[in-house]
């Protein structure tokens, strides 16, 4: 009797061992801190990602044609909603004109150990105003990460500043020339 009872505590504790999983872990790209990077009163239109990037797990580049979806590493929604929370932080209302900005993500790469890249094609317009006065530009940034993904979001945090800091020049530039990126 003694020994059927070791051996159902000993199986149920390997029972709950194999149920064990790892903790999810949440990223946000809003920084703790936010700064803002402009004066211009800019109004996030719309912002469009990538399907393979655009969940709520942390999407890594593991090669040239491979993608590793982290189970464990999240974002605190998917990643669009990150990316809008993150750019309209960054933005702040002023008594200038109000500007549009659309903003479609062409690639949102993460690579453990070596970088965080923001590749992305927008569109800057004054409210009311039309397509033909609009600015088209495109903005490549990427930031050197370390091995962490806890490195790889504050390099994409990074990135996100540079890119609202480079539509802010374009707005106070009057949004008729694309800035370049430094």
């Amino acid at each position: 009797m003694a020994n059927a009872t070791k051996f159902a505590v000993l199986g149920l504790i390997v029972l709950l061992s194999a149920c064990r999983s790892d903790p999810i872990h949440y990223h946000t790209l809003t920084p703790q801190q936010p700064a803002s990077a402009s004066n211009a009163d800019i109004q996030l239109e719309r912002i469009s990602v990538p399907p393979q990037v655009d969940r709520p797990q942390v999407v890594v580049r593991q090669s040239n044609s491979s993608l590793a979806i982290l189970e464990t590493e999240w974002w605190g929604a998917s990643l669009a909603d990150e990316l809008q929370n993150a750019l309209t932080n960054q933005f702040t209302g002023s008594n200038q004109p109000r500007l549009g900005l659309r903003v479609d993500v062409q690639r949102f790469d993460s690579v453990p150990g070596q970088y965080a890249l923001f590749d992305a094609r927008w569109r800057l317009r004054a409210a009311g105003g039309s397509e033909a006065s609009a600015l088209n530009c495109r903005s490549v940034i990427q930031t050197p990460a370390g091995a962490s993904i806890e490195d790889l979001v504050v390099a994409h945090q990074q990135n996100i500043k540079r890119f609202t800091e480079l539509v802010s020049q374009a707005a106070s530039g009057g949004a008729n020339r694309c800035p370049s990126v430094r």
